[in-house]
Parts: structure tokens; C-alpha cells; sequence
């Protein structure tokens, strides 16, 4: 039987310093910071969640900040461009956002929608889309209200080596489907209401560099842990070289590089990030898995403070 994705689960970058990176997310768009943890590969860095109010699958970005590491490339062999979703009618009101803290923005047209375009402080690419689907994000921050409030994920643009392949296991392997080409971008949706469109882009350019600027993997949505290993199996008979299970606390996870040479994940929706804090107090301490709960006064003493602030 085909197998289908609900979607994005998460999408996960590589940034600068810590506080610029909650400055932009939570200062300016208005993302809510629902955990602070560490690199569990490299616990002396931060792993940082964004999202909406409840931390919900399909509105997670997560980052790897590294501050004064090289800055990285965009190109072949990523997620080149990171697309969130706000309410029909909130454009002007994101136009006026970024001009009020002097954030170059260029409008655009691509199947019909109207995007912003613009970039972080470390130079990813980052569009703003209005749709009707999704529910409303109720979470408040400074001037942004869950009428303006971004929704989570409209999707993301993936930069491929080799796009014909890459077309392919987005339809066979993950099970999305083909919608609509228009000039060098073809569109594939899932039948989720948020996260659920990629663009492929199908012309090939310069092999992407990773490091400061870039997106480190794209995690699409398993519903549980059985449909996770029924996953790994799948994918696994579809001919990619697929990880071990990983326990990321939040989530589990498997891995494989797809043949235009982007990583993916698959990530389970349960147990979320309000199974080690309560839903009103998410983001608001440094939380360690348990491995490195000894280490506590020691990572501290190394992890650049930080804080979420109100910039309006």
C-alpha cells in the first residue's frame, strides 16, 4: 500500500548567534520560542524550537546556532527557500512589519499567490504567503495578534541536483502529488492543511555549502511510532539508505539524503514539546535530555545567554 506524508513536521537550520535568532524569530515574526534544549550530537550548542502557541507539527522551526561559524552557501542539495503561511488579508500588515524594523522585502507572484520575500539576519530566504487553510495561531507577541499571526508552514522551495529524481520520491516515497508546473518550479501538495506545499526547482545551479544561512534537513510528518517504523520500512524497500530510529526526545526520527542529494527526515507528531514542561511554561528554561542532566552547571556556564524580548 502507498504510503502518504501528512506534510512538513519541522524544517531545521544552521544560524549565527543564538540572540539574533530569537530577536528575528520571536521579536519580529512573532513565533513562539516552545523549547530550549541542545545540539544532542554537540550539547556545548543550542537546539532551539519556534513555532505557534502550542508547538504543533507543521509550524516547528528549529535551529543550530553557531555564533561566528563560516557562513554557509544556498544551492543544490537543500531546502532553498522556507515559506510560512499567515491569515487571507495579513499581508500589508507584514509589509508594514518589516519596514518598521528595516527589513529588505521584494513582493512576488508563483502559482498564483502573492509572497514576500525576504531574508533573516544570517541569510536564509524566507516567503510569507497568505492562505485561507490552517487554524488561526493563537499566540500574541508584541503587535503580532493571531489575526496577522503566521499559521506555521505554507511549505518550502527545494533546490535539488538532481531534480528528476527528486521529483520522484516526493511522489513515490513520500507520497505527494504532482499539482502544477510554471516556469522553473513544479508544485506538489499533501492533503495537510498547513506544510503541505513544495516547490521543486528544476533548473540545477551551484552545489550549496553548508554552514551559517542554510536549512540542514526538511522532517516530514509520521503520525506515531508505528507508522514511523512502517516508514523506515517503506522507505527503506523504495532503495534509500534510511538511519535507525533516533530518539530526539520530542519526536523520533530517521534520516536518508535523497538522490538530488537533500536530507531528509521523518519525524513522529507525538510526544510533542509539552511532555517535559506544561503547555503555559514551554521555551522558558533550558531543558537537557536526560544524558546530559549531570553536565547542567556545565553547559550553562558555556551557552551564550539568551532571552526572548519584546522589540516593539
Amino acid at each position: 500500500m502507498k504510503k502518504h506524508t501528512a506534510g512538513i513536521h519541522h524544517i531545521t537550520a544552521i544560524v549565527g548567534h543564538p540572540q539574533e535568532n530569537i530577536d528575528f524569530y520571536a521579536g519580529v515574526l512573532g513565533l513562539r520560542l516552545v523549547k530550549q534544549t541542545v545540539n544532542f550530537d554537540d550539547p556545548g550548542t543550542y537546539h532551539l524550537y519556534f513555532g505557534d502557541a502550542g508547538g504543533k507539527p507543521g509550524t516547528i522551526i528549529t535551529f543550530f546556532p553557531w555564533a561566528n561559524a563560516y557562513q554557509g552557501r544556498i544551492g543544490d542539495g537543500q531546502v532553498g527557500v522556507t515559506t510560512y503561511v499567515v491569515p487571507e488579508g495579513a499581508l500589508p500588515f507584514w509589509i508594514n512589519r518589516l519596514a518598521k524594523f528595516s527589513i529588505p522585502f521584494q513582493k512576488a507572484e508563483r502559482f498564483g499567490e502573492q509572497v514576500i520575500q525576504f531574508d533573516d539576519p544570517h541569510g536564509l530566504h524566507i516567503e510569507l504567503v497568505a492562505r485561507a487553510a490552517g487554524e488561526l495561531n493563537n499566540w500574541t507577541f508584541g503587535e503580532v495578534t493571531p489575526e496577522v499571526a503566521i499559521k506555521g508552514f505554507g511549505g518550502a522551495t527545494l533546490y535539488s541536483s538532481h531534480p528528476e529524481k527528486t521529483a520522484e520520491v516526493l511522489t513515490e516515497v513520500m507520497g505527494l502529488e504532482r499539482v502544477a508546473t510554471e516556469g522553473d518550479y513544479t508544485r506538489f501538495k499533501s492533503n495537510a492543511e498547513i506544510g503541505n506545499t513544495v516547490d521543486l526547482k528544476l533548473v540545477v545551479g551551484q552545489r550549496g555549502q553548508m554552514g551559517v544561512g542554510t536549512v540542514h534537513h526538511i522532517a516530514w510528518r509520521a503520525q506515531d511510532n508505528t507508522d514511523h517504523l512502517e516508514w523506515q520500512e517503506y522507505v527503506m524497500n523504495h532503495g534509500q539508505h534510511v538511519t535507525e530510529v533516533k530518539d530526539r526526545n520530542y519526536f523520533n526520527a530517521i534520516y536518508f539524503r535523497e538522490p538530488g542529494e537533500i536530507l531528509f527526515e521523518i519525524a513522529t507528531d507525538p510526544p510533542g514539546f509539552a511532555h517535559d514542561e506544561t503547555m503555559e511554561t514551554m521555551g522558558s528554561q533550558l531543558m537537557l535530555p536526560s544524558q546530559y542532566e549531570q553536565q547542567r552547571e556545565q553547559l550553562e556556564s558555556i551557552l551564550i545567554p539568551i532571552k526572548v524580548r519584546e522589540l516593539d
